[in-house]
């Protein structure tokens, strides 16, 4: 079955989303499966073989100097621009604490032409999504129609390290994704991750803010709660879509886990591709 990944990493040597040896072991160690690195051939190859289609977060890059973010953007939108079929687009990571250098590189990607650019905001490890820092980012994302991605809930960066290598788990509390789509209601929220412990929470948010969605990369879809389950196959069929979460997770492992949730086909379709093409413009 094809599949729209609206989120997973690099595996190239060049952009892989661990930079050490340590963190590579820490993959087996949190989801069970073994890191290694892809060629870009190999990379392409692999999704197209899998019929996925996706859009790649450049997570590790926001806090090095900016000339160096320029590089790692350029290597990424050269290989969309090669590989269009494979690679949608990409979810930038900038420090907004830096302030107009940060905005003036997503000014630059947003006229990259290179397929989709959209902002990605992990507040766990800067500042949380609903600090004022972010404010000049957001206008830029509604002038330019592009939805904001906002991580919640537990993530597997810095898990079972002393101090979790300063990330603050309750800046991904679904408070702050509604802070956020109430203050902006023109801005398209697009929640990512099962916002485990507080799923509920963001259940909530999600059936009363419209202009929130939601992605599930990082988890099996087994592992999610009862009430999440139901409310996919119910009320929140139009809303949800699938992040793979490569290289941590293989689309072989993410698909065949929701093929065996008992939803049915039209409920599948959905979430594995429809909902993503039609809420990125030029998707379909």
């Amino acid at each position: 079955m094809r599949i729209f990944d609206v989120h997973s990493h690099w595996a190239t040597p060049t952009a892989h989303i661990w930079r050490t040896e340590a963190e590579m072991a820490r993959q087996e160690l949190i989801w069970k499966t073994k890191g290694r690195h892809f060629t870009e051939d190999e990379m392409m190859n692999y999704m197209r073989s899998e019929q996925a289609r996706v859009i790649l977060d450049l997570s590790f890059v926001k806090f090095l100097p900016i000339e160096q973010i320029k590089h790692f953007h350029d290597y990424a939108f050269a290989m969309q621009r090669a590989n269009p079929d494979v690679i949608f687009g990409h979810w930038i990571q900038l420090d907004p604490r830096r302030g107009k250098e940060s905005l003036l590189e997503f000014r630059r990607a947003l006229s990259a032409n290179a397929g989709f650019v959209g902002l990605a905001v992990m507040g766990q490890n800067m500042v949380p999504p609903n600090d004022p820092a972010w404010i000049p980012f957001y206008k830029l994302a509604i002038e330019s129609k592009t939805p904001v991605m906002i991580l919640v809930g537990l993530t597997g960066m810095g898990q079972g390290v002393r101090g979790g290598n300063g990330v603050i788990l309750d800046h991904g509390h679904p408070r702050h994704v509604d802070y956020v789509a109430a203050t902006y209601p023109d801005l398209d929220v697009l929640a990512a991750r099962p916002a485990w412990p507080w799923q509920d929470e963001m259940i909530a948010v999600l059936l009363h803010k419209r202009n929130v969605h939601y992605e599930l990369h990082g988890w099996s879809p087994r592992q999610l709660t009862p009430t999440l389950k139901k409310e996919i196959g119910t009320r929140l069929q139009d809303r949800v879509m699938v992040g793979c979460d490569f290289p941590v997770l293989t689309y072989e492992k993410v698909l065949s886990g929701w093929q065996s949730m008992g939803y049915s086909n039209e409920v599948l379709e959905k979430i594995l591709y429809r909902n993503a093409q039609a809420y990125f413009p030029g998707a379909a």
